[in-house]
């Protein structure tokens, strides 16, 4: 039988997994930069380049510091997967919008003109607007666990 992890290997372990996503962004964002001028829209897909690039600093930040959280392992968990979720939705919705090139409704300053179809604008505005909420509550949970006693 498996013995349950301690509250401090938890987040040890959930730091090291924050790096790896944000390193694999910066991989993403490497590539992702060679396509930008075949993208559908390739201000967008600019947009796509620089907002990965930031959410890989983030999420390498968050990384660093994740094991000094406290925090319970439910909260912990918590804070993580809404994290990886907020910063995964955001990048995904901007490169949707590149490739489809749409977002005009929701993004208006890095789309411009860009109108897609009734669908591509509703599917963006849902998968952005959810990265909203989620990042506030793990930024909220981050915060609480950076008190100090």
């Amino acid at each position: 039988m498996r013995q349950p992890l301690s509250t401090t290997r938890f987040l040890e372990l959930q730091g090291h997994r924050l790096l790896q996503i944000g390193v694999g962004l910066f991989l993403f964002t490497s590539f992702e930069g060679f396509a930008v001028e075949y993208l559908k829209f390739p201000r967008l897909g600019l947009s796509v380049h620089t907002l990965s690039a930031l959410c890989g600093v983030m999420l390498l930040t968050f990384g660093l510091i994740w094991e000094k959280l406290k925090l319970g392992s439910t909260a912990a968990r918590i804070a993580f997967w809404l994290l990886v979720y907020s910063t995964l939705a955001i990048v995904a919705a901007y490169f949707l919008a590149a490739v489809w090139g749409a977002g005009n409704s929701t993004m208006a300053l890095a789309a411009g003109a860009a109108q897609g179809t009734a669908v591509q604008e509703s599917v963006i505005k849902v998968v952005a607007y959810s990265s909203a909420p989620t990042g506030i509550v793990s930024f909220g949970l981050i915060l609480w666990g950076l008190r100090s006693d």
